[in-house]
């Protein structure tokens, strides 16, 4: 199915009328493999909220279930869990700091580039070590049979936790976390944050909530990092809301991210390092009234009367009138907010013109949680990969869901996972 390209680079602070024209704009022709073809396959089944995946080139995947922990599968089928949250039972060791609430729990996780010699991976989780509570970035040494962890080393200890609920009618504790870890080219480990239902996270200089960190496997900055003075130096972008897509573009090599907004608004953007998303849910600013516990991320809310352009004028997902010089998005759902929440690019002859296009799974979050639009997106760039030229969304061979992750496997396969527990394989068929 062909869909709009939606707004690229517009801020919409604009008028209605500017942002209906650029939606109607003419979406560029698209031929190639026709998505119908896909061959989706179960690889595991019954699992509980599996959030992410982390391949190795013979097979090997880990996951992670929010509430329970880190497994496993090995190539020949061969389940093992590994590292449990909490008190969870059935695994070989347990983080008892970890825990589960609201959108927290185990999250991304990743293999270390040279994990052949030192058998290193990285997950990112929820810890009550310390009060408030904070998400932090773990790395361990798996055995040589994948049957333990140890060596658990906290290279990242200090990303903000949503303690308790607001007073805002939207969101309980543990909300906005960010929580994807990836590795680029460069070997630069990546960490996307949110903003925890706080309103002074996104453009705090300190607080590493609403960042993609880039840093060294032991949790340092890399050292061109370029954010703003005064900035943690492990800022590689800030002002975000909730990022829990980040991938790697196979020909430039730039960071692009995929993030949900509020009523309106999910948007990718190309990281520019040092760059502002240009998120700021602060009361008082640009005229806006108070907001409950001084966060503007949700008003007005959809009771107040609105279409989705209005709200966007009144909270701005990416705010060009206070931050002219934010990254503008080059995608941005046609202005929808449905929980545009993972990211991979497509690699391989068999994806016809797909090949490098960018995919994004969609959870498909509606006004009071309804279902609605659970997709996966295919994002294809223009010839000079620096603006969006069309979105094609796939035809899927099995029933939707909440698509929480999209990952290339070493097959040359697409895996995705969804909340309601289920990991896919979707191949190109012939």
């Amino acid at each position: 199915m062909k869909r709009s390209r939606g707004l690229s680079v517009l801020s919409l602070t604009g008028s209605l009328l500017a942002a209906t024209a650029l939606i109607s704009s003419p979406v560029t022709a698209q031929t190639g493999m026709n998505s119908t073809k896909l061959v989706s396959e179960v690889v595991l089944e019954g699992l509980d909220n599996p959030w992410d995946l982390a391949f190795l080139d013979d097979g090997t995947m880990l996951f992670t279930e929010k509430c329970k922990g880190l497994s496993v599968r090995m190539p020949d089928g061969t389940v093992t869990k590994l590292y449990g949250v909490g008190a969870t039972e059935g695994y070989a060791s347990n983080g008892s700091d970890l825990l589960c609430e609201g959108q927290a729990g185990m999250m991304g996780v990743a293999f270390d580039p040279d994990f052949a010699n030192n058998r290193r991976i990285y997950v990112y989780s929820t810890s009550n070590m310390a009060t408030p509570h904070t998400n932090r970035l773990m790395r361990f040494t798996v055995n040589a049979d994948f049957t333990g962890v140890a060596d658990r080393t906290d290279i990242v200890a200090d990303v903000p936790y949503k303690m308790a609920a607001s007073n805002h009618p939207f969101g309980g504790p543990g909300a906005h976390n960010g929580g994807r870890v990836r590795f680029d080219s460069n070997g630069h480990l990546f960490l996307t944050t949110g903003d925890t239902h706080n309103g002074e996270v996104p453009q705090s200089p300190t607080m590493m909530g609403s960042k993609v960190l880039r840093i060294d496997t032991d949790g340092n900055a890399i050292a061109d990092n370029a954010p703003p003075e005064g900035f943690d130096k492990r800022t590689f972008t800030y002002g975000h809301r909730n990022v829990q897509g980040i991938a790697f573009h196979p020909v430039t090599g730039q960071a692009i991210t995929a993030e949900h907004g509020p009523w309106h608004s999910d948007e990718i953007t190309i990281l520019q390092n040092g760059g502002n998303a240009g998120w700021d849910p602060r009361p008082n600013m640009a005229g806006r009234a108070d907001c409950p516990d001084n966060y503007c991320g949700y008003s007005p809310n959809q009771e107040d009367g609105m279409n989705r352009y209005e709200r966007a004028a009144y909270m701005p997902m990416t705010d060009f009138d206070t931050y002219p010089d934010a990254m503008p998005p080059v995608w941005n759902n046609n202005g929808w907010s449905q929980g545009t929440g993972s990211a991979a690019f497509l690699k391989g002859e068999a994806w016809g013109d797909w090949d490098g296009a960018m995919v994004v799974g969609i959870m498909g979050i509606g006004f009071g949680g309804t279902p609605i639009g659970q997709r996966i997106d295919v994002i294809h760039f223009n010839e000079d990969n620096t603006d969006v030229e069309d979105v094609t969304e796939m035809t899927l061979p099995m029933a939707p869901g909440r698509f929480r992750t999209v990952v290339m496997g070493p097959d040359g396969s697409l895996y995705t996972a969804i909340d309601e527990g289920t990991i896919y394989k979707l191949t190109p068929g012939s």
